[in-house]
């Protein structure tokens, strides 16, 4: 598994959550990914809604993932909620063409909430995704008690606003014959 410490957008401060790592890693046919929330006390997780397809999700605690296959301008959009929804989007390039994208099962999506930590595990197909090799970018919205909401990316390049469909957020890799 790969590991990586998100960055907080300075324009928008979390209340108490003091960190957010992201682990990645291809196991078998499955991209395995985990969301490690510190200081997440309050933390607010939508309810449960069960894996349904649902627009929207990025509003509220949501995680996200980018993939852009190497060397193109289309890329992949994915959500996961805490509620158990996911969304999935196609882009034929930055923020334009967007389209559904077909899922052949609906992601595994484990949240856990403990005092001040908080896990989201995630598992999707490898046949979901785009072609690998790719760029990656693991994201994060976080709302707060209170209505705060912070954005946590890889890398948020230069942008006075939280944009995670931009370049500099594509700051990983993911390798077809990538291995635990």
């Amino acid at each position: 598994m790969q590991t990586c410490a998100l960055v907080c957008h300075p324009a928008c401060a979390p209340l108490a959550v003091s960190g957010v790592e992201a682990r990645w890693g291809i196991v078998g046919p499955w991209l395995q990914l985990r969301w490690r929330v510190e200081g997440a006390a309050r933390v607010i997780l939508p309810p449960f809604a069960g894996r349904e397809r649902q627009d929207g999700l990025w509003q509220a605690t949501c995680f996200e993932m980018f993939v852009q296959p190497a060397g193109g301008t289309a890329y992949a959009e994915y959500n996961f909620s805490p509620s158990e929804a996911y969304a999935a989007y196609d882009f034929a390039t930055w923020r334009e063409g967007m389209a559904e994208r077909p899922l052949s099962h609906a992601p595994v999506i484990s949240p856990r909430k403990g005092i001040g930590l908080f896990l989201f595990d995630v598992a999707i197909p490898l046949a979901d995704l785009p072609a690998l090799p790719a760029a990656l970018s693991l994201t994060c919205v976080i709302e707060e008690e209170g209505g705060a909401k912070s954005y946590w990316a890889m890398d948020h390049g230069r942008s006075p606003q939280p944009d995670f469909h931009q370049a500099a957020c594509f700051a990983a890799s993911l390798a077809a014959t990538e291995t635990p």
